[in-house]
């Protein structure tokens, strides 16, 4: 399991109030990168929630020690430590710095209603909840953050010397149960994971590095430059980028810009190329099945890609709440309308849809078996 799974998993433990499961998830990306501010960021935000308010405090100070000229990880993990100092409206600040550079983060939203709550603002916080709800698909982060008396709206000056009412670590530490530890890695290791942190930190490198051998590909054969011919393992990888034509490039490049990419955030790079290229592949053999001939197979590769987030739809439909369900049939609608418009326009062509329909199903399959996703959400 890569990075982007355990912090995936740990995301969806918190907003589905399992703090322990996410400490959990946090902890197992911490053997894979010791130095990802993010890892560190969400055992403070587990930890939080299970109680453990000194491993808070170094989780935070570790994302700021990783992050000296701040950052969103930087400024939530202030948040958490002025939290933890009942300082909520210098924790309000920090939250709201980084909503404004990410409003997308369903955590920031529920640690700023928890804020508001404290404060007495009860409207802005049932407002600040619901955008965290929508964000997490139906997450409502309980048990995620320590019972706190809401402050009095006056009085000031009673508010520096009021006494903390967060519980101690002895008070609840024979109800917490053990987090697993991890060991440093070894030289080669933190290499193989610098290199992998970088690589994540590029969103749509995938799909891009598709777009341009794709591109670079029907170039290549139009010209004359590549023959395309013979039946070799080489060939059937290079049929995977190419296209008939410059309008049926020209789909598939908007179908990757619009699909693609998300499929490579959703299972991460190395599944994202697994994907395409046996999906690619499916539909390449059956089309050579019934022809008896070698064709272009981009389409089918990037039909397997659409197959492969219905399957991430399909498999994680519970664990994201309504919006699973009304995705996932939202997909089978669109999946059997390209079907059925491929076959009006295939002109008799019935074996290019037993492609289609091969590398789809293919893709979705390959999915239910690649797909990252919390194992008791599955039926």
């Amino acid at each position: 399991m890569d990075i982007q799974t355990y912090l995936e998993q740990g995301k969806q433990a918190l907003a589905q109030g399992h703090p322990r499961e996410a400490a959990i998830a946090y902890a197992h990306g911490a053997q894979l990168e010791s130095d990802n501010p993010m890892i560190h960021l969400g055992l403070a935000e587990a930890n939080l929630g299970l109680g453990s308010y000194g491993v808070v405090q170094m989780a935070c100070r570790r994302v700021q020690e990783l992050q000296p000229a701040g950052g969103q990880e930087s400024h939530l993990a202030q948040a958490l430590l002025d939290l933890l100092d009942r300082r909520f409206e210098r924790a309000l600040q920090s939250v709201d710095a980084v909503i404004s550079e990410g409003p997308g983060i369903a955590y920031a939203h529920a640690l700023r209603s928890h804020l508001l709550r404290a404060m007495g603002q009860t409207y802005d916080a049932n407002l600040a909840r619901a955008r965290a709800a929508r964000l997490s698909y139906g997450g409502r982060f309980e048990h995620c953050f320590p019972n706190v008396e809401p402050l009095t709206p006056p009085e000031p000056a009673k508010q520096s010397v009021q006494p903390t009412v967060l519980p101690t670590n002895a008070a609840i530490g024979a109800n917490r149960e053990s987090i697993p530890t991890w060991s440093r890695p070894n030289g080669m290791q933190r290499r193989m994971i610098r290199t992998r942190f970088m690589i994540n930190q590029m969103p749509g490198l995938v799909t891009n590095t598709i777009v341009a051998l794709s591109i670079i590909a029907l170039l290549l054969v139009s010209t004359g430059v590549v023959t395309f011919s013979g039946a070799n393992p080489l060939t059937y990888v290079a049929a995977i980028f190419l296209t008939g034509s410059l309008i049926q490039l020209a789909i598939n490049l908007i179908s990757l810009f619009f699909v693609g990419r998300a499929v490579e955030v959703l299972f991460g790079k190395w599944r994202y190329i697994v994907i395409y290229l046996a999906s690619g592949l499916i539909g390449i053999l059956v089309d050579q099945y019934f022809t008896g001939s070698l064709v272009p197979g981009m389409t089918y590769a990037v039909f397997g890609i659409f197959g492969a987030l219905g399957g991430f739809y399909f498999i994680n439909r519970k664990s994201l709440g309504g919006f699973g369900q009304g995705a996932f049939q939202q997909w089978l609608i669109f999946a059997v309308l390209n079907i059925v418009l491929n076959i009006a326009f295939a002109q008799g062509q019935l074996t290019l849809v037993y492609g289609l329909i091969a590398s789809i199903v293919g893709g979705l399959i390959i999915a239910v078996l690649l797909a990252p996703r919390q194992r008791r959400n599955l039926f």
